[in-house]
């Protein structure tokens, strides 16, 4: 079988890569022109190049494939531009799936978010059903994968694709090159640089666990629905606290309040305009942090036979990797 993988030079992407060729699918990556490949080199992968943002290059690269797993995405949590990330995440994914059902492909996985699903006021996780809308959505981010969702729906109603969604929790593991947001906390902790944290939960699931996910979406998901994909529920402070009993550095004592905060990623923002670097928070960042992200899993788990390693394994091996490649001596 002939599967096309878009975002296969990501974090989650390389590993749906490595879980595709495991079970003997013949794997076609849609890659950028000038991205680093360093994340599949070896890998034993057909490469065409093309853009979310052309349209034409996606027809190209669906052209004989029997399915399609598109976990791409611009996932920026600040953006000097934010046509940009709209255009990749929402009219990009409108993109491929046209030219998916033009191609024929007869089974589709597109990777969605749980930042497009509501949260619970309590703090008790959320599932798919939980009610949330495009008001809700914090940051550009959550919007353009909020609406992204709302096209795959509507390619799924209009064109009668075949598409199951699933929606990744907060990933942690290898391979996190770039690093994401939760990767540079882990980065951060390990190099002394995080003096202080703030109150929030997130859910954290290995990437190897997510990426399998996928493949069981794809052969046992219902078309049309989504599936959480997530592990385990844990506050900020005890994910740091895990990390100490794994590197053996003090967990921080100070919580900042979230007030003391935003104007300290405000500064950071008006400094990321001025320098063109990246901000290391975002007045987003602190705005989801006010909230308790928890979500369950139990839908995937029976439907799917989806399961997730402890928080700590996941810790574990992205601490690992961090060490082998370099990040954690780079950065003391």
């Amino acid at each position: 079988m002939t599967t096309l993988l878009t975002g296969a030079t990501g974090f989650l992407g390389s590993a749906v890569a490595r879980r595709l060729l495991a079970r003997g699918h013949k794997v076609r990556v849609l890659v950028r022109p000038g991205t680093p490949a360093r994340n599949i080199e070896g890998l034993d992968v057909e490469r065409v190049e093309g853009d979310l943002t052309d349209a034409a290059s996606l027809a190209r690269a669906c052209r004989a494939c029997e399915a399609l797993f598109h976990v791409a995405a611009d996932y920026r949590l600040w953006v000097p531009r934010p046509e940009e990330i709209y255009r990749a995440n929402v009219e990009g994914t409108r993109h491929l799936m046209r030219a998916a059902a033009d191609a024929g492909i007869g089974r589709i996985v597109y990777t969605s978010s749980v930042a497009t699903l509501g949260l619970n006021a309590d703090g008790r996780p959320a599932d798919e059903t939980t009610p949330t809308g495009l008001d809700h959505m914090i940051g550009h981010y959550k919007r353009s994968k909020f609406l992204a969702e709302r096209a795959v729906d509507e390619s799924v109603q209009r064109e009668r694709l075949p598409i199951v969604i699933v929606n990744p929790s907060t990933p942690i593991g290898p391979r996190d090159i770039k690093p994401t947001p939760t990767g540079r906390i882990v980065v951060d902790f390990a190099t002394g640089r995080m003096p202080a944290y703030v109150d929030t939960g997130l859910n954290v699931v290995h990437v190897d666990d997510c990426a399998e996910g996928h493949l069981l979406a794809f052969d046992r998901g219902r078309l049309g629905e989504r599936y959480i994909l997530g592990g385990e529920n844990m506050t900020l402070l005890a994910m740091l606290e895990t990390l100490s009993s794994l590197c053996g550095r003090p967990a921080p004592r100070l919580k900042l309040p979230h007030g003391l905060v935003m104007p300290l990623a405000q500064a950071a923002e008006w400094w990321a305009r001025a320098s063109g670097a990246e901000p290391r928070m975002t007045v987003d960042g602190v705005r989801m942090a006010r909230k308790l992200m928890y979500f369950s899993s139990a839908k995937a788990e029976r439907e799917l036979g989806y399961s997730a390693r402890p928080a700590k394994a996941a810790l574990a091996d992205a601490l690992q990797w961090f060490a082998e490649q370099g990040y954690i001596a780079a950065a003391t």
